[in-house]
């Protein structure tokens, strides 16, 4: 929706009350008694999608309702979680962790090494990322939880902070192992549920840790960022999520609620599906970047110029970012030059092969991300400029990797976040391994990246190696483009004057309300 400069609180307020659950949650924040301190309202675009930690766990995680068995730093280094300590063997293949002593479920069971392992057995099924690691087994010693591998592999704890590796509680599987309830062991939990929209926690009294300033929590999933932008605005949310840029720009004019600003390690990628014959050759998917105006859609759209995706990794992933590498720009006459090499010879209605072929192509993306249909628009019209027709279908994220699974996907449009886990390495094998992966290549492979990735991966080579193995990845991706970088990115949050406290986690792992109070 596009909001007129004088729109008045009055119709923001029945704009809401057109929005669906989105209203109707924040009518019951405005219904709380006067005596009573409403509480702290999170929205977002991120929908509960089941109670598997797989498909929903960064939700739980975010809110501090269940923990992993590590933390991470801002930079992506280990720190304890559930795991006070752990050490690995000379060899590198074996891991051993111990636990909190005092750490309880919110059941008041005591956190133990077998209710771990249960979590990390279920978590080892693929595709989940820890499916990717070596390992042998995993099994409880006493208060530590003991991972044995069939090779070294150093990612190991960066895989263990991931979300999909939460631990709950042995009440919360039923008896065919499926996830019934959410009882973690974190500071917060759950108070009521209602999956796919809204979720509500307390503070838990038992936890080990200091007790948090905010005592109640609610998280809302809006799908409209109009929608949570109008929230922040007229006080019904405390945190709004995933704004569009035309609210963004609105929300700092006004002035009302704060816009707190971090830069993620996440990618507005194109993902490309090369195994289809018009794709397969490389100059086609160098032609499609090379007709990209980078600097325009993120100037025009994101409001941002500095976001141009020259390459791959933002320049925040000090690691991976190759500064040497030639950067990706626009160049409509090398991307003409590029098509007619590679058969595709301009005919008054667009790009026709030798044969009169039609270069036709669909793109896939969702509105999770505000900023994507916007992105995909321009992408369209650039394209077309270049004899390329394009079809852009705006569906739910699901689809996406839907369509690399059943093979139907063309062009997928999405926000890949290369910190999924806090070392890149697992996200990227993921990503770029032999087989391909949801959000990353697609009927391509490189056996020189997956054995870089491979190497990088067991955690045993010098500093030096380490670097040329990354600078090799980097350069592969560059050249051979599996997916296409567009924009890197940036997390906006639109804050509420009566917070204190508020920082934004760069690895998108946590909300951080423990460290969050109430303004005086």
């Amino acid at each position: 929706m596009t909001l007129p400069p004088d729109l008045t609180r009055r119709r923001a307020l029945q704009l809401l009350a057109t929005a669906g659950p989105a209203a109707a949650a924040s009518t019951a924040l405005r219904a709380q008694p006067a005596t009573t301190r409403a509480p702290l309202q999170i929205v977002g675009p991120w929908e509960i999608a089941g109670l598997s930690p797989a498909s929903s766990g960064h939700v739980f995680t975010r809110m501090q309702i269940t923990e992993t068995l590590m933390n991470a730093s801002d930079d992506g280094m280990p720190l304890p979680g559930l795991a006070e300590r752990w050490r690995v063997s000379d060899d590198g293949l074996a891991w051993h962790f111990t636990l909190r002593a005092a750490a309880r479920f919110h059941d008041s069971t005591a956190v133990t090494a077998a209710a771990v392992v249960r979590g990390l057995q279920a978590a080892r099924v693929a595709p989940a990322l820890l499916s990717q690691a070596p390992i042998r087994s995993v099994e409880a010693e006493g208060a530590a939880v003991v991972i044995r591998l069939t090779q070294p592999y150093g990612a190991l704890p960066a895989l263990l902070a991931h979300s999909s590796t939460m631990v709950l509680a042995p009440v919360s599987y039923a008896a065919d192992g499926a996830v019934r309830s959410i009882v973690g062991s974190g500071p917060y939990r759950v108070a009521s549920m209602a999956p796919p929209q809204h979720v509500e926690a307390v503070v838990f009294d038992g936890y080990d840790g200091p007790p948090p300033a905010i005592e109640r929590v609610r998280y809302l999933a809006a799908g409209r960022s109009e929608t949570r932008a109008l929230m922040a605005e007229g006080g019904q949310a405390d945190l709004a999520y995933g704004l569009d840029p035309a609210s963004l720009v609105r929300l700092r004019k006004r002035g009302q609620v704060r816009v707190d600003t971090v830069t993620l390690p996440r990618t507005v990628i194109l993902k490309v599906n090369a195994g289809l014959p018009a794709l397969k050759d490389v100059r086609v998917r160098q032609a499609l970047s090379l007709a990209i105006d980078r600097p325009g859609i993120a100037k025009a759209l994101l409001r941002d110029p500095e976001l141009a995706a020259t390459q791959l990794f933002p320049p925040t992933m000090k690691a991976w970012h190759h500064s040497a590498l030639p950067p990706l720009k626009q160049d409509p006459d090398a991307a003409a030059r590029l098509l007619a090499e590679a058969g595709w010879r301009r005919a008054p209605d667009g790009l026709r092969d030798a044969s009169g072929q039609p270069l036709r192509l669909s793109l896939r993306t969702f509105p999770d991300r505000p900023e994507l249909p916007l992105i995909a628009s321009a992408l369209q019209e650039q394209w077309r400029q270049a004899g390329i027709a394009v079809q852009v279908s705006i569906g739910n994220s699901g689809d996406i990797p839907l369509g690399h699974r059943d093979g139907s996907l063309q062009l997928g449009l999405a926000a890949r976040n290369y910190a999924t886990v806090p070392d890149p390495t697992g996200t990227l094998m993921q990503d770029f391994g032999t087989s391909g992966g949801d959000w990353g290549a697609m009927g391509w492979r490189s056996d020189a990246v997956a054995r870089a990735l491979a190497e990088l991966s067991r955690g045993t080579s010098s500093a030096e190696r380490a670097a040329a193995l990354r600078t090799q990845v980097t350069a592969v991706l560059q050249a051979e483009l599996p997916v296409i970088p567009v924009t890197w990115y940036r997390q906006q949050v639109a804050v509420g004057r009566r917070l204190e406290g508020v920082s934004l986690d760069p690895l998108e792992r946590s909300y951080r309300l423990t460290a969050m109070r109430w303004a005086a």
